[in-house]
């Protein structure tokens, strides 16, 4: 019986690396280091996005700059140039946005207190720098740097966050100063994005309930006055619950949303043949381009996008997983911050579009009209894949190492 034992407690380690030999054998013939599938998402919704614009912005580009392809050749230029910014951050290890992400969010901080000076108001509200033919939004550099932020400091100080109050209240402080910046411009929606996106981060690392509580009290008493101060942000508010009380006043812009998706029914009206394009409904190119979608290509095409971006967030959130558990935690913080500020953003955008929440102005990721936000999503899905290969190669490495 001892004998027995002894044989067994030798048997199974080497049966072990036995099938871990096997599955990084069979796993090198197909081994692709980079998340392909994530690729193909992306270049999906970058092309359908380019497609809509183009369909959506055709009788506004032709009635402001007689040209009917102005808007769709500056998409292009911003693709090109988020493309070229691409290939050099690819390049760029994990480490590196860690090593500057505090220089990258007092960069966002001056930018912000700067876009209030100089800043060029459109509808009431200062959130573009000029420079030269193109405009430059923080805000959307904001996400991006809070998010770094966010997961270096939790590499860092995670036991800090778990256990102690002032650990937790720290990403909170910081949080707390962008949303004044953005709120002085005003932009409600992104500084909405930021609050939820560090609470939910606080939660994935352990942070305790009661703290929680305090929080969300805390903000609830301070961002009341804040609407109540403000008579435009309280119509917007209310407005969204019965539209069609004003439908030429402060609903005009949800009816008219409304009325693109109820013309789409099932199959839509076909690519180029939306009415409220015409003119009807503002920003049709920008952040309400999903009604557009949907009065074109139908509840089918919505489902078709809504699950193409829902995959999108659930391949970061995988990603972010999967790098944790290699004990890459910058990288998983990073890719897990980046995926949920991503859904964060698609939910805000198409629940404004649709009626369920009040009106904001956020783009519709990788879709909308928009420089500064493609090229900050476009470098955001660029980490992820950094990310995820990475971890794959760490991977590779591990069964090299027990194979040997």
């Amino acid at each position: 019986m001892r004998i027995s034992k002894i044989h067994i407690a030798h048997l199974l380690p080497l049966c072990f690396k036995h099938w871990i030999k096997n599955v990084c054998k069979h796993n090198n013939v197909s081994v692709v280091l980079y998340d392909r599938t994530l690729l193909l998402l992306t270049f999906g919704l970058t092309i359908i996005g380019l497609i809509m614009i183009t369909s959506a912005s055709m009788p506004t580009s032709e009635h402001l700059n007689e040209d009917p392809f102005y808007f769709t050749k500056r998409h292009i230029l911003y693709i090109a140039i988020a493309f070229s910014i691409v290939i050099i951050t690819l390049r760029l290890p994990m480490h590196f946005w860690q090593r500057y992400s505090n220089i990258m969010l007092i960069l966002s901080v001056f930018m912000l207190i700067f876009v209030l000076i100089i800043g060029i108001a459109v509808n009431g509200a200062s959130r573009w720098i000029p420079l030269g033919p193109f405009r430059i939004q923080p805000g959307e550099l904001s996400k991006f740097s809070l998010c770094c932020y966010l997961a270096s400091y939790f590499v860092r100080k995670v036991d800090e966050v778990r256990n102690n109050f002032w650990g937790f209240c720290k990403p909170i402080t910081i949080m707390i100063l962008l949303s004044l910046l953005l709120l002085a411009e005003p932009d409600f929606g992104t500084a909405i994005v930021l609050f939820v996106t560090t609470l939910v981060m606080l939660f994935l690392v352990g942070a305790k309930v009661w703290q929680y509580i305090i929080i969300i009290m805390s903000s609830i008493l301070i961002v009341m006055p804040l609407i109540i101060a403000k008579p435009y942000r309280l119509h917007r508010i209310i407005s969204f619950w019965n539209p069609w009380h004003d439908p030429f006043g402060s609903g005009y812009q949800l009816t008219q949303s409304l009325m693109a998706f109820g013309r789409g029914q099932l199959w839509g009206q076909g690519l180029g043949n939306s009415v409220q394009k015409l003119e009807y409904l503002p920003e049709s190119y920008t952040d309400f381009i999903f009604s557009i979608l949907g009065e074109e290509l139908g509840y089918v095409g919505v489902v078709l996008v809504l699950l193409m971006i829902c995959f999108v967030a659930l391949r970061a959130l995988s990603i972010g997983r999967r790098a944790l558990e290699m004990n890459q935690n910058f990288s998983g913080f990073l890719a897990c911050s980046i995926g949920i500020w991503f859904s964060l953003q698609v939910l805000v955008n198409i629940g404004s579009a649709s009626g369920m929440l009040p009106t904001k102005g956020l783009t519709l990721p990788l879709i909308s009209y928009g420089g500064s936000s493609f090229i900050i999503i476009a470098t955001a899905i660029v980490c992820l894949l950094r990310t995820d290969y990475e971890t794959r190669l760490a991977k590779m490495h591990l069964c090299n190492r027990i194979t040997r």
